[in-house]
Protein backbone atom coordinates (compact mmCIF):
# COMPACT_ATOMS: atom_id res chain seq x y z
CA UNK A 1 0.00 0.00 0.00
CA UNK A 2 2.64 2.51 0.79
CA UNK A 3 4.50 1.91 -2.19
CA UNK A 4 0.89 2.34 -4.33
CA UNK A 5 0.83 5.34 -2.37
CA UNK A 6 4.29 6.92 -3.38
CA UNK A 7 4.17 5.92 -6.89
CA UNK A 8 0.65 8.47 -7.43
CA UNK A 9 2.45 10.74 -5.87
CA UNK A 10 3.99 12.74 -8.87
CA UNK A 11 1.36 12.93 -10.85
CA UNK A 12 -0.60 14.44 -7.83
CA UNK A 13 2.68 16.83 -7.48
CA UNK A 14 1.87 17.42 -11.51
CA UNK A 15 -2.09 18.08 -11.17
CA UNK A 16 -1.57 20.10 -8.35
CA UNK A 17 1.32 22.63 -10.14
CA UNK A 18 -0.96 22.53 -13.17
CA UNK A 19 -4.29 23.61 -11.06
CA UNK A 20 -1.53 26.50 -9.14
CA UNK A 21 -0.51 27.60 -13.04
CA UNK A 22 -4.54 27.87 -14.02
CA UNK A 23 -5.20 29.96 -11.09
CA UNK A 24 -2.30 32.27 -10.85
CA UNK A 25 -3.60 35.52 -12.32
CA UNK A 26 -6.83 35.37 -10.23
CA UNK A 27 -4.55 34.92 -6.91
CA UNK A 28 -4.32 38.50 -6.45
CA UNK A 29 -7.92 39.90 -6.97
CA UNK A 30 -8.96 37.17 -4.71
CA UNK A 31 -6.57 38.38 -1.87
CA UNK A 32 -7.67 41.47 -2.08
CA UNK A 33 -11.46 40.64 -1.55
CA UNK A 34 -10.64 38.16 1.42
CA UNK A 35 -7.88 40.64 3.27
CA UNK A 36 -10.99 43.04 3.30
CA UNK A 37 -13.57 40.38 4.13
CA UNK A 38 -11.22 39.25 6.99
CA UNK A 39 -9.40 42.58 7.74
CA UNK A 40 -6.20 41.04 7.63
CA UNK A 41 -3.82 39.79 4.86
CA UNK A 42 -2.68 37.26 6.54
CA UNK A 43 -6.06 35.47 7.43
CA UNK A 44 -7.24 36.85 4.19
CA UNK A 45 -4.30 34.82 2.46
CA UNK A 46 -5.46 31.97 4.85
CA UNK A 47 -9.14 32.15 3.41
CA UNK A 48 -7.63 32.22 -0.58
CA UNK A 49 -5.51 29.06 0.58
CA UNK A 50 -8.54 26.97 2.06
CA UNK A 51 -10.40 28.36 -1.43
CA UNK A 52 -7.96 26.73 -3.62
CA UNK A 53 -7.97 23.97 -1.63
CA UNK A 54 -11.70 23.39 -1.84
CA UNK A 55 -11.55 23.84 -5.58
CA UNK A 56 -8.75 21.59 -5.98
CA UNK A 57 -10.62 18.98 -4.24
CA UNK A 58 -14.48 20.07 -5.96
CA UNK A 59 -12.47 20.30 -9.78
CA UNK A 60 -11.63 16.36 -9.90
CA UNK A 61 -14.98 15.42 -9.05
CA UNK A 62 -16.83 17.61 -11.83
CA UNK A 63 -17.86 16.66 -15.30
CA UNK A 64 -17.84 19.71 -16.67
CA UNK A 65 -15.61 22.82 -16.08
CA UNK A 66 -16.70 25.51 -14.70
CA UNK A 67 -16.62 29.11 -15.25
CA UNK A 68 -13.80 29.85 -12.89
CA UNK A 69 -13.36 33.23 -12.15
CA UNK A 70 -16.67 33.13 -10.70
CA UNK A 71 -16.51 29.55 -9.42
CA UNK A 72 -13.24 31.03 -7.58
CA UNK A 73 -15.01 34.05 -6.24
CA UNK A 74 -18.23 32.30 -5.13
CA UNK A 75 -15.81 29.52 -3.01
CA UNK A 76 -13.94 32.54 -1.24
CA UNK A 77 -17.09 34.32 -0.46
CA UNK A 78 -18.66 31.14 1.19
CA UNK A 79 -15.14 30.40 3.08
CA UNK A 80 -14.78 33.73 3.86
CA UNK A 81 -18.51 33.97 5.54
CA UNK A 82 -17.94 30.64 7.25
CA UNK A 83 -14.76 32.43 8.99
CA UNK A 84 -16.59 35.24 9.87
CA UNK A 85 -19.75 33.45 11.55
CA UNK A 86 -17.03 31.53 13.59
CA UNK A 87 -15.33 35.18 14.82
CA UNK A 88 -17.81 37.56 14.71
CA UNK A 89 -21.24 36.04 15.66
CA UNK A 90 -22.28 39.84 16.76
CA UNK A 91 -23.63 40.28 12.84
CA UNK A 92 -26.80 39.37 11.04
CA UNK A 93 -27.24 41.24 8.57
CA UNK A 94 -29.93 39.77 6.22
CA UNK A 95 -30.43 41.98 3.47
CA UNK A 96 -34.48 41.62 1.85
CA UNK A 97 -35.00 41.57 -1.90
CA UNK A 98 -35.58 45.28 -2.59
CA UNK A 99 -38.24 47.25 -5.07
CA UNK A 100 -36.12 48.17 -7.92
CA UNK A 101 -37.05 51.86 -7.51
CA UNK A 102 -34.94 51.71 -4.28
CA UNK A 103 -31.88 50.77 -6.23
CA UNK A 104 -28.90 53.28 -5.64
CA UNK A 105 -27.12 54.35 -9.11
CA UNK A 106 -23.99 52.50 -10.67
CA UNK A 107 -20.73 53.15 -9.32
CA UNK A 108 -17.08 52.11 -10.86
CA UNK A 109 -14.09 51.40 -9.11
CA UNK A 110 -13.84 54.08 -6.25
CA UNK A 111 -9.94 54.90 -6.23
CA UNK A 112 -10.14 56.24 -2.56
CA UNK A 113 -11.20 52.60 -1.05
CA UNK A 114 -8.90 50.85 -3.10
CA UNK A 115 -6.29 52.24 -0.85
CA UNK A 116 -8.75 52.23 2.25
CA UNK A 117 -6.84 50.34 5.11
CA UNK A 118 -8.60 47.13 5.88
CA UNK A 119 -9.96 48.14 9.00
CA UNK A 120 -12.74 50.50 6.95
CA UNK A 121 -14.12 47.71 6.01
CA UNK A 122 -14.34 45.21 8.85
CA UNK A 123 -16.79 47.91 10.88
CA UNK A 124 -19.38 47.23 8.30
CA UNK A 125 -21.27 43.77 8.49
CA UNK A 126 -20.44 41.21 6.25
CA UNK A 127 -23.07 41.65 3.30
CA UNK A 128 -22.53 45.05 3.59
CA UNK A 129 -18.86 44.18 3.32
CA UNK A 130 -19.08 41.73 0.59
CA UNK A 131 -20.89 43.80 -1.73
CA UNK A 132 -18.96 47.35 -1.91
CA UNK A 133 -15.58 44.88 -2.04
CA UNK A 134 -16.94 43.20 -5.13
CA UNK A 135 -18.74 46.64 -6.64
CA UNK A 136 -17.03 49.09 -5.29
CA UNK A 137 -13.24 48.08 -4.70
CA UNK A 138 -13.04 45.30 -7.26
CA UNK A 139 -15.45 46.38 -10.32
CA UNK A 140 -17.45 43.41 -10.83
CA UNK A 141 -20.56 44.38 -11.94
CA UNK A 142 -23.89 43.37 -9.73
CA UNK A 143 -24.94 40.64 -11.55
CA UNK A 144 -21.48 38.99 -11.19
CA UNK A 145 -21.60 40.44 -7.12
CA UNK A 146 -25.03 38.94 -6.65
CA UNK A 147 -23.91 35.25 -7.84
CA UNK A 148 -21.12 35.68 -6.04
CA UNK A 149 -22.77 36.35 -2.48
CA UNK A 150 -25.67 33.59 -3.64
CA UNK A 151 -28.45 36.83 -3.45
CA UNK A 152 -30.61 38.72 -6.23
CA UNK A 153 -29.44 42.09 -7.89
CA UNK A 154 -31.73 44.20 -5.81
CA UNK A 155 -30.66 42.20 -2.15
CA UNK A 156 -26.69 43.44 -3.46
CA UNK A 157 -27.75 46.98 -4.39
CA UNK A 158 -29.46 47.28 -0.99
CA UNK A 159 -26.19 46.06 0.99
CA UNK A 160 -24.13 48.41 -1.20
CA UNK A 161 -26.51 51.34 -0.58
CA UNK A 162 -25.96 51.00 3.29
CA UNK A 163 -22.35 49.87 3.11
CA UNK A 164 -21.70 53.49 0.84
CA UNK A 165 -23.35 55.52 3.66
CA UNK A 166 -21.83 54.10 6.70
CA UNK A 167 -18.19 53.74 5.06
CA UNK A 168 -18.65 57.56 3.81
CA UNK A 169 -18.99 58.27 7.82
CA UNK A 170 -16.27 56.00 8.32
CA UNK A 171 -12.79 58.18 9.03
CA UNK A 172 -10.24 56.91 5.98
CA UNK A 173 -7.47 57.01 8.01
CA UNK A 174 -8.62 53.77 10.85
CA UNK A 175 -6.11 51.52 10.87
CA UNK A 176 -5.74 48.11 12.74
CA UNK A 177 -5.42 48.29 16.74
CA UNK A 178 -1.82 46.83 17.13
CA UNK A 179 -1.88 42.98 19.10
CA UNK A 180 -0.19 42.99 22.19
CA UNK A 181 3.12 41.17 22.22
CA UNK A 182 5.07 40.32 25.41
CA UNK A 183 8.53 41.75 25.34
CA UNK A 184 10.11 38.01 25.02
CA UNK A 185 8.27 37.85 21.71
CA UNK A 186 9.44 41.58 21.08
CA UNK A 187 13.49 40.40 21.62
CA UNK A 188 12.68 37.34 19.80
CA UNK A 189 11.99 39.13 16.30
CA UNK A 190 14.72 41.80 16.73
CA UNK A 191 16.65 39.26 17.11
CA UNK A 192 15.59 37.16 14.50
CA UNK A 193 16.00 39.85 12.13
CA UNK A 194 19.42 40.71 12.76
CA UNK A 195 20.52 37.08 12.55
CA UNK A 196 19.14 37.14 8.85
CA UNK A 197 20.38 40.62 7.83
CA UNK A 198 24.14 38.96 9.44
CA UNK A 199 23.04 35.63 7.33
CA UNK A 200 24.05 34.24 10.28
CA UNK A 201 22.02 31.04 9.24
CA UNK A 202 23.10 28.42 11.89
CA UNK A 203 22.39 31.06 14.55
CA UNK A 204 18.58 31.60 13.08
CA UNK A 205 18.75 27.57 13.27
CA UNK A 206 20.03 27.76 16.68
CA UNK A 207 16.74 29.94 17.56
CA UNK A 208 14.26 27.11 16.03
CA UNK A 209 12.57 24.68 19.24
CA UNK A 210 12.79 21.17 18.10
CA UNK A 211 9.63 20.87 17.08
CA UNK A 212 9.27 23.77 15.02
CA UNK A 213 7.25 24.45 11.80
CA UNK A 214 7.58 25.73 8.87
CA UNK A 215 4.96 27.30 6.62
CA UNK A 216 6.21 28.34 3.56
CA UNK A 217 2.78 29.45 2.21
CA UNK A 218 1.40 28.10 -1.05
CA UNK A 219 4.51 25.70 -1.07
CA UNK A 220 5.12 23.39 1.56
CA UNK A 221 4.83 22.77 5.44
CA UNK A 222 7.31 20.85 7.07
CA UNK A 223 9.09 20.73 10.85
CA UNK A 224 11.42 23.24 10.04
CA UNK A 225 15.01 21.19 11.34
CA UNK A 226 14.07 19.09 8.47
CA UNK A 227 13.54 21.13 5.50
CA UNK A 228 16.77 22.56 4.80
CA UNK A 229 15.03 25.78 4.89
CA UNK A 230 18.24 28.56 5.80
CA UNK A 231 20.27 26.51 3.31
CA UNK A 232 17.64 27.73 0.37
CA UNK A 233 18.23 31.30 2.51
CA UNK A 234 21.84 31.15 1.69
CA UNK A 235 21.58 30.32 -1.75
CA UNK A 236 18.87 33.20 -2.39
CA UNK A 237 20.87 35.98 -1.07
CA UNK A 238 23.62 35.22 -2.71
CA UNK A 239 21.75 36.64 -5.86
CA UNK A 240 19.57 39.08 -4.42
CA UNK A 241 20.08 41.93 -2.28
CA UNK A 242 17.36 41.91 0.86
CA UNK A 243 17.04 43.77 4.05
CA UNK A 244 14.21 42.39 7.15
CA UNK A 245 12.93 44.63 9.40
CA UNK A 246 10.90 44.33 12.60
CA UNK A 247 7.54 45.80 12.80
CA UNK A 248 3.47 45.72 12.41
CA UNK A 249 1.64 45.12 9.65
CA UNK A 250 -2.09 45.66 9.66
CA UNK A 251 -1.50 45.48 13.87
CA UNK A 252 0.48 42.00 13.66
CA UNK A 253 3.97 41.85 14.60
CA UNK A 254 5.64 40.80 11.76
CA UNK A 255 9.18 40.80 9.85
CA UNK A 256 9.36 42.71 6.23
CA UNK A 257 11.63 41.96 3.48
CA UNK A 258 12.80 44.71 1.70
CA UNK A 259 14.12 43.93 -1.72
CA UNK A 260 16.18 45.41 -2.87
CA UNK A 261 17.37 46.56 0.69
CA UNK A 262 17.15 50.64 -0.27
CA UNK A 263 12.99 49.52 -1.56
CA UNK A 264 10.17 52.02 0.25
CA UNK A 265 7.78 49.11 0.32
CA UNK A 266 8.56 45.57 1.46
CA UNK A 267 8.08 43.05 -0.91
CA UNK A 268 6.84 40.15 1.38
CA UNK A 269 6.33 39.39 5.12
CA UNK A 270 7.67 37.12 7.52
CA UNK A 271 5.62 35.87 10.40
CA UNK A 272 6.94 33.88 13.78
CA UNK A 273 5.57 32.50 16.60
CA UNK A 274 7.74 31.90 19.51
CA UNK A 275 7.84 30.52 23.18
CA UNK A 276 10.73 31.06 26.16
CA UNK A 277 12.80 33.00 23.14
CA UNK A 278 12.41 30.04 20.13
CA UNK A 279 10.11 30.09 17.59
CA UNK A 280 8.06 27.72 17.11
CA UNK A 281 6.54 28.75 13.91
CA UNK A 282 8.07 30.20 11.08
CA UNK A 283 5.01 31.12 7.96
CA UNK A 284 6.81 32.54 5.43
CA UNK A 285 4.83 34.77 2.43
CA UNK A 286 7.65 34.65 0.14
CA UNK A 287 5.38 33.00 -2.91
CA UNK A 288 2.74 34.95 -2.15
CA UNK A 289 4.31 38.83 -2.53
CA UNK A 290 0.75 40.11 -3.96
CA UNK A 291 -0.40 40.48 -0.13
CA UNK A 292 2.18 43.50 0.67
CA UNK A 293 0.09 45.06 -2.24
CA UNK A 294 -2.57 45.69 0.40
CA UNK A 295 -0.47 45.86 3.87
CA UNK A 296 0.25 48.80 5.63
CA UNK A 297 3.56 47.94 7.36
CA UNK A 298 5.13 50.55 10.16
CA UNK A 299 8.62 49.76 11.55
Amino acid sequence: MEDETRALLPAMVEARDRFMELVEDLRPELHRYCARMTGSVFDGEDVVQDTLAKAYYALGQMLQPPHLKPWLFRIAHNTAMDSLKRHERKYTDLVPDVPERAQPEEAGVDPELVEAALAVFVELPPVQRSAIILKDVLGHSLEDAATTMGASVGAVKAALSRARGNVARAPRTAIAPARPASAQERATLRRYVDLFNAHDWSSLRALLGEESQLDIVSRLKHRAVDAGYYDRYAEIVRNEDMRAEAGYVDGVPAIAIFRPPSSAAPAYFMLLESSDGLVSLVRDFRYVPYIAADARFSP
